[in-house]
């Protein structure tokens, strides 16, 4: 099979295509024929080297594919070959076969292409821990969720909307603030332009948001725990700024905040599986009515993955980036 290669790590560069054996699956996993693959920041940071792979998971790139099932191994119950699925992965996506665990696969969302289920796993499973597991984001309530236009961006802001929460955002220009608002945000914050700070205390009153949904971290921690209302909740996901920062705690004490966050991929095979059955349960429902559905920017060739990864790192893209890895012949 032909998989995207990224060496010894380090830019875009890196990233070759070459030949590898087919993967076997084992106990309780399915093999897939890759027809879509998900590009992620993770996957940035990996190629990278900043987030290394846990030990038993593929040392290859990609958390998230679309395909078929050809093979599953002894114990499997729910799928055959021949399903179409969509999965999030321990690595090994940018391929054209990748195991996966049978209890992280679920069904293409009816109506939904084969290029839109690649865009869900690792970005809808993200969005609903955070958001409304860990971030018990309730109707009613609203929300601050940074980095609007980013596929994690769109599915939080959608999702918010539709379990009746209040949208604020903070986007880097105005195409941007113009997606989100289309999709339902009902605040844009130009980050170039305006304090978010200074705008989520003017929109809510002085009050501050429920909830923060942060990936960029740095000097962005104290700014959002200022943002926060009486029992407001933030929500970390990722730290493109950094992770270290000095801060003063003293308001989580007296304003009875919570400051939370979590990783997908280090959780265990088990903990994956329920959310995937919590996702399936909670989220798919609402994909198959029509709303919520992710926005894809782009797709590249499986051999392009550098200029994916490049479009990744410029920031230039709304939604979605997506590698093709069978040359699109299920949507012909």
């Amino acid at each position: 099979m032909r998989l995207i290669d990224h060496g010894e790590g380090g830019d875009a560069s890196v990233l070759r295509l070459v030949d590898a054996p087919v993967p076997e699956p084992g106990s309780g996993q399915v093999l897939i024929a890759v027809h879509y693959a998900g590009v992620n920041r993770p996957d940035v940071l990996q190629r990278s080297g900043s987030y290394p792979p846990p030990p038993d998971a593929s040392p290859y790139l990609g958390l998230e594919v679309s395909g078929e099932i050809v093979r599953v191994g002894t114990g499997v119950m729910r799928w055959k070959a021949g399903d179409r699925v969509c999965a999030l992965t321990p690595g090994g996506g940018y391929a054209e076969y990748c195991v996966v665990d049978a209890g992280h696969c679920l069904p293409v969302p009816h109506g939904l292409s084969m290029v839109q289920a690649s865009a869900l796993p690792e970005t809808y499973f993200t969005v609903w821990t955070n958001l409304f597991q860990r971030g018990r984001l309730q109707a009613g309530e609203s929300v601050l969720v940074h980095g609007g236009s980013s596929g994690i961006g769109l599915t939080a802001i959608q999702l918010a909307k539709a379990h009746g929460a209040r949208v604020l955002t903070t986007v880097g220009n105005a195409d941007k603030a113009q997606a989100c608002r289309g999709l339902g945000a009902d605040v844009a914050i130009n980050y170039h332009d305006e304090d978010f700070v200074q705008v989520v205390a003017r929109e809510t009153g002085g009050k501050g948001v429920d909830v923060v949904l942060d990936m960029v971290g740095g000097d962005y921690i104290p700014r959002n725990i200022r943002c926060l209302a009486l029992e407001g909740r933030l929500v970390q996901i990722a730290f493109l700024q950094g992770s270290r920062v000095e801060l003063d705690a003293m308001p989580i004490m007296l304003r009875r905040l919570t400051f939370t966050g979590s990783t997908l991929r280090a959780r265990s095979v088990q903990q994956k599986a329920e959310l995937a059955a919590s996702v399936e349960s909670n989220v798919w429902p609402i994909l198959e009515s029509g709303r919520c559905l992710p926005v894809i920017h782009r797709v590249f060739p499986l051999a392009e993955a550098r200029a994916a990864h490049e479009l990744m790192e410029s920031s230039r893209h709304i939604g979605k980036i997506i590698l093709d890895v069978n040359g699109g012949k299920d949507e012909a």
